[in-house]
């Protein structure tokens, strides 16, 4: 019995470890990518684990227990300025969040825009978020999910990325043989980085994308309230107005954007709570999550 008990506690523990395996995001060769030594490190800093140097871009699939009748699924972008990536508070616990009420996730370790690492570093990342847009819908019978169900939330400078693949879907940057839409059908954004503007910016991240002097042209092509058309996706938004990092005008311009082009959007911002709070903003008793599920139902994702 003791044998039986312990053999069913392996397969348990190897069932849990196969739900969440750590999968390179392109099957063969990752583009625009130079030889390099692979120099990924993780840290707690703290309590929040952190992730550097990211040159293997990477997915992780969080299937929930029981499916919701929906079938939606979410890929799900950590922050960290383009530098790192919070995987922990802005990942895996996001992902585990969408999986009680019965949504799969998706979370994405994406490459850290570097000249060591890439022929051009300012589209790496967005590559990355167009591969795992496209794996997830060429996925969705395997994975039991909807293909027109499939939204993408990002935090902070994920937001950006975020914002960028949702008003930056026409043009593949990865082999796409099959003509797979890239456009994700719903956004969520936490605490984004949206624009490239001097004077809204967070300038860290701009910097790490583009280098310290990018043109006018550049900033405006990546200032994503400037990109918004009425083919942009419906948007949940959610920020503080005392965030000292990324400013709040950043969601309210993009959410302006989309109201002026009739997009279907929602904001909520908050008094008090900073920058980077994840999945618990500590300074109110309303939580974002459940208002951003109230609106997937709302929508006919949930």
């Amino acid at each position: 019995m003791k044998k039986i008990i312990l053999s069913l506690l392996l397969i348990s523990s190897i069932m849990k470890i196969k739900a969440q395996t750590e999968i390179p995001l392109y099957p063969i060769t990752i583009p625009n990518s130079k030889p390099a030594e692979n120099l990924e490190k993780h840290s707690t800093e703290p309590g929040i684990l952190i992730i550097s140097d990211i040159s293997i871009p990477t997915y992780t699939v969080y299937q929930p227990k029981v499916q919701n009748d929906k079938k939606s699924a979410v890929i799900v972008i950590p922050g960290g300025g383009y530098f790192i990536t919070a995987s922990g508070h802005e990942g895996a616990d996001i992902a585990k969040s969408f999986n009680e009420v019965g949504v799969t996730a998706i979370v994405i370790k994406y490459r850290i825009p570097s000249d060591r690492t890439m022929i051009n570093k300012e589209i790496g990342p967005l590559q990355d978020a167009q591969q795992a847009m496209l794996l997830t819908r060429e996925n969705a019978d395997k994975w039991g999910i909807d293909p027109n169900k499939i939204g993408i939330i990002g935090f902070s400078a994920g937001g950006h990325l975020v914002s960028t693949l949702g008003t930056h879907f026409t043009e593949s940057l990865i082999p796409n043989p099959k003509n797979t839409s890239l456009r994700p059908d719903f956004l969520i954004l936490g605490y984004p980085v949206i624009s490239f503007q001097d004077s809204l910016t967070h300038m860290g991240s701009r910097d790490n994308l583009l280098g310290k002097n990018p043109t006018i042209e550049k900033k405006d092509f990546y200032s994503n309230e400037l990109q918004v058309t009425k083919k942009t996706p419906p948007s949940f938004l959610f920020h503080a107005t005392d965030d000292d990092a990324v400013k709040v005008n950043n969601s309210v311009l993009f959410y302006q954007a989309l109201i002026s082009h009739g997009v279907n959007a929602e904001l909520h911002i908050y008094q008090n709570g900073g920058h980077g709070f994840g999945l618990i903003n500590k300074t109110t008793n309303d939580r974002w999550m459940e208002s951003c599920r109230n609106w997937m139902r709302h929508n006919g994702w949930l």
